[in-house]
């Protein structure tokens, strides 16, 4: 009996259906992948790079940080059970919207939670009575500005804001600022040289954005390089003629951990 080649070389429908089942499978993967990665990028995970000095030694210029913007989210009837959600506590770094420029946002440590009493004494800072150990602050100059250093007290800038300004009229008791309801008051670890809550007044709640998880990427890149709105020419040529020299190896995945000011 003959056998028919055509017949013979023709694949069933089932075989055709499994061949196709790996390729629909794939591509699925990775819709599903991609929505997932544009959907973290967007509501969950922010990226952020560091374009001053404020921070340091904590956070250097031109880190590169992943900044989780769920942890201080608004709980939701249902989702406050499942998700992390957490308070603003002191110690903690975050990004917020700039209260003068909501289009610019800034790092800082938040050192002053609703109902906290601050003051700074010779560059030391005091919180509810107590002096506070901050052993990730530095100091980058010598003199002591009677502003700055001991906070507050009659402004010596012209760099100080009407916010600041209401600030010190208006929550000023015994010679502490106290810190309002839904309001936080932040420093820069840099405390010589950060413009901070001393200069512009509280971070109010809503412009707290989230808190910084981990460095991803450090370069040594200057502050006019990164703090264009683009990607300027000069910042491309230096990554290109730079990279593996200037790209802080060192602290690729370092973890950003807050510090306990409760403890102290």
């Amino acid at each position: 009996m003959k056998s028919n080649p055509a017949k013979a070389e023709r694949p069933s429908a089932t075989a055709r259906g499994r061949a196709s089942e790996p390729a629909r499978g794939v591509i699925a993967e990775w819709t599903v992948t991609i929505l997932l990665l544009l959907f973290g990028t967007t509501t969950l995970v922010q990226a952020f790079v560091i374009p001053t000095g404020s921070m340091e030694d904590s956070l250097l210029i031109g880190d590169h940080l992943l900044v989780d913007k769920l942890a201080y989210a608004p709980e939701g009837a249902v989702s406050k059970y499942l998700l992390p959600y957490q308070d603003v506590e002191r110690g903690d770094i975050v990004v917020f919207r700039y209260p003068i420029d909501l289009r610019q946002t800034f790092v800082k440590r938040i050192v002053g939670v609703p109902g906290d009493r601050i003051r700074v004494a010779d560059k030391e800072l005091w919180v509810n009575g107590a002096k506070v150990d901050e052993p990730y602050v530095v100091f980058k100059s010598d003199y002591i500005d009677k502003y700055r250093d001991n906070f507050p007290s009659v402004p010596t800038s012209m760099q100080i804001y009407e916010p600041a300004m209401r600030m010190l009229r208006e929550h000023v008791e015994d010679g502490e600022v106290v810190v309002p309801e839904e309001q936080y008051f932040a420093m820069g670890d840099n405390r010589d040289q950060s413009l901070d809550s001393r200069y512009w007044g509280f971070v109010p709640r809503n412009h707290i954005i989230g808190k910084p998880l981990i460095v991803y990427w450090s370069y040594d890149a200057p502050t006019a390089h990164l703090q264009d709105p683009g990607v300027s020419f000069e910042h491309m040529r230096d990554l290109a003629l730079n990279f593996f020299s200037k790209t802080r190896w060192k602290r690729t995945f370092k973890l950003i951990q807050p510090y306990d000011l409760e403890a102290r």
